[in-house]
């Protein structure tokens, strides 16, 4: 063991609350909660047959208050399923027992049923993709409603929403716009945000023509960049906030009311910029003020607090670092895995799940070190 490992596992005592380790049959690029004690992870790898599990967490995990020492400290398997593409993104759709996916070859998009009198996960049906290529895969997001609709596109020329049950086409962005998207994020019945790999961001209402409130086109200093943004952050201000992250580490905080200006931007100290800028990821604490998580980057999960960033600024530091990916892969710090997914528990407000390019899965609820100074 390397003098860095041992001193992080003993620095580990101090810096957890709860920590558990876990290893996955292959890496994953999904963590996609179903409810407080549940979560479907995928495969991706290429020219094999993905598995797609539904993993119940550890019995103390899923209880809202510390309640004595409990027996099971594993994940277990609640249902699973084969896919014979890789599946990069995939949605639970509330309320039902339907999942969507896509990944690559992304001429479409797979629905699978996770089935209540067995332990198995099936394809049911397909959700063609119109504008198909061979490079790229739709993003996608959910409407959930009565009647729950499917947002998926490659590119702003290709975004439309799909009846899940018909399968007819209810929106399309009727736009010849060919910029490709990042992310897709819906925000509420009507409305859904998007982020393109440039770095523009848009808001759009679903009951009007295509006529977004969007961010100006990046400058040319940003061409070499990819973003990814999310929507959310509890705080102080009027309503939510979006965080735009890009592949150098540039962290923009945007209201959403004024997408041309915005709140802060700050550079966030990572070790390089992203190898794989299709694993950026920002996400919002669901149940903190004003913080949020960055990876995507290395073996790490940095976990901000925005409340203090004002303007312009270089000099930020995480309020927490997740280095356990890099220390327990017991490969040493030349070969650490990369980061290839974080979520943040719908009700547990430190506790983070987050997956790694060599297959480990980590739940960990980190301390703030704040509260004891």
């Amino acid at each position: 063991m390397e003098p860095a490992e041992e001193d992080w596992l003993v620095e580990s005592l101090r810096l957890y609350q709860d920590f558990y380790a876990f290893d996955l049959s292959g890496a994953t690029r999904v963590l996609e909660w179903i409810d407080d004690k549940g979560v479907f992870v995928a495969g991706y790898e290429s020219l094999k047959k993905n598995e797609i599990l539904h993993l119940i967490l550890p019995l103390r995990l899923s209880v809202k208050e510390n309640q004595g020492l409990f027996p099971e400290r594993d994940f277990k398997v609640c249902h699973g399923g084969f896919s014979d593409r890789s599946v990069f993104d995939l949605k639970y759709v509330p309320d039902t027992s339907l999942l969507v996916t896509s990944g690559l070859p992304g001429c479409y998009l797979q629905v699978w049923q996770v089935t209540e009198d067995s332990d198995v996960i099936k394809a049911v049906s397909t959700i063609a993709v119109h504008e198909k290529e061979k490079s790229l895969w739709p993003r996608v997001a959910i409407f959930s409603s009565a009647a729950p609709g499917v947002l998926h596109g490659v590119r702003l020329s290709s975004l439309q929403v799909v009846d899940l049950e018909s399968q007819k086409t209810t929106y399309t962005s009727g736009v010849s716009d060919s910029e490709e998207l990042s992310s897709l994020q819906v925000l509420d019945a009507d409305t859904f945000a998007f982020c393109c790999t440039s770095g523009r961001l848009g808001l759009v209402d679903t009951r009007q023509k295509w006529a977004p409130l969007e961010t100006r086109s990046p400058g040319p200093e940003s061409s070499a960049l990819r973003w990814c943004a999310e929507v959310g952050g509890r705080g102080q201000g009027p309503g939510p906030r979006i965080a735009s992250l890009g592949s150098d580490g540039q962290l923009h905080l945007l209201d959403p009311r004024d997408l041309c200006h915005p709140v802060s931007s700050v550079q966030c100290p990572v070790s390089t910029p992203s190898p794989n800028p299709e694993l950026l990821q920002v996400t919002w604490a669901p149940g903190l003020d004003d913080c949020l998580a960055i990876s995507g980057f290395d073996g790490t999960v940095q976990v901000y607090d925005v409340s203090s960033w004002d303007g312009m600024g270089n000099g930020i530091e995480p309020l927490f670092t997740h280095r356990g990916h890099i220390f327990l892969d017991g490969k040493g710090m030349d070969t650490a895995p990369l980061v290839t997914t974080h979520t943040w528990h719908p009700c547990k407000p430190r506790t983070l799940l987050s997956a790694a390019s060599d297959a480990s899965l980590h739940v960990w609820d980190w301390v703030d070190l704040r509260a004891s100074q």
